[in-house]
């Protein structure tokens, strides 16, 4: 049944809506696994993600999300935000910021009252990077966000040498 001005009016297994209603009210985590978030311009951050998501895949993840947030529908990229107690921001540089699609998420995550989460933060810039930083002064003032360090730097495009920071990250994200 609708209700016209609530929306649905749920009369079966509310025991599962109730423990849903729980966990989110408690910002708890719902579901294992890693959520990768990217924002990329020309693809470049979404190669080092792609290769991030291969990592953690290989060394156990139980489930690893990947989402293009250029592409990706913004209110199921907040919700997988929430879903998961692990996330990984990655972030091209875009006017010595954050690109737009990446602000955007954290600062909507802000005004939900983002929590007790685990992150990881990975920045690509060619001449000089600063979305990793920009990043990390958002999350900062967020209640229990534990921010993996360091923050792994990619220069315009992924790299072999880049491929050892992306497995560190991928370990501290798992631990």
């Amino acid at each position: 049944m609708i209700c016209p001005l609530h929306g649905p009016i749920l009369k079966e297994n509310l025991s599962h809506y109730i423990e849903k209603y729980d966990i989110w009210s408690k910002y708890e985590v719902e579901s294992e696994g890693v959520y990768i978030a990217c924002a990329t311009i020309h693809g470049n951050t979404l190669n080092a993600c792609k290769k991030l998501k291969e990592i953690l895949e290989k060394k156990g993840a139980s489930k690893v999300v990947l989402a293009d947030l250029s592409k990706e529908d913004f209110a199921e990229a907040v919700e997988d935000s929430f879903r998961y107690g692990k996330v990984v921001f990655a972030s091209s540089t875009y006017n010595m910021e954050i690109f737009t699609p990446m602000r955007d998420l954290l600062l909507n995550l802000k005004e939900r009252s983002y929590q007790n989460r685990k992150v990881g933060i990975i920045e690509n810039g060619t001449w000089a990077p600063n979305s990793g930083k920009c990043m990390k002064d958002i999350l900062s003032t967020m209640k229990n966000i534990e921010i993996v360090e360091p923050i792994v730097t990619i220069r315009s495009k992924l790299k072999e040498s880049d491929i050892d920071k992306l497995n560190d990250l991928a370990d501290k994200i798992l631990e």
